[in-house]
């Protein structure tokens, strides 16, 4: 499985910004999608995960009610939208791919930077 992020940019604090990520190549053994942010001096963190089947969802609760994780299955597609967005999410987000329910381990993608101003 291949993954291509993007959607980041500079936003304001209290903005709003939607980052999406492509899948291909062997896309049929998708189990889950999911999404995590490594800050500057901190270690890598889960944000938001969606079950690509039942499209079942899960965040980190720093996000809840800010942030949606959704799926297009046709287009293979995950998106993150983040709303009221907050300095503390200025981050590298990467996208990763589950297959077959064996963990977010060896499928990510390459990053897309998020900045959020005060």
């Amino acid at each position: 499985v291949q993954l291509q992020a993007s959607g980041g940019g500079l936003v304001q604090t209290g903005g709003s910004l939607r980052l999406s990520c492509v899948a291909s190549r062997g896309t049929f053994s998708i189990y889950r999608m999911g999404w995590f942010r490594r800050a500057p001096g901190k270690e890598r963190e889960f944000v938001a995960a969606i079950y690509w089947g039942g499209g079942s969802t899960v965040y980190t609760d720093s996000v809840k009610g800010r942030f949606t994780i959704s799926r297009d299955n046709a287009s293979r597609t995950v998106y993150l939208q983040m709303n009221s967005l907050k300095p503390e999410d200025t981050a590298l987000y990467y996208c990763a791919a589950d297959l077959q329910g064996l963990g977010f381990r060896d499928y990510w993608g390459q990053g897309t930077q998020v900045t959020v101003s005060s």
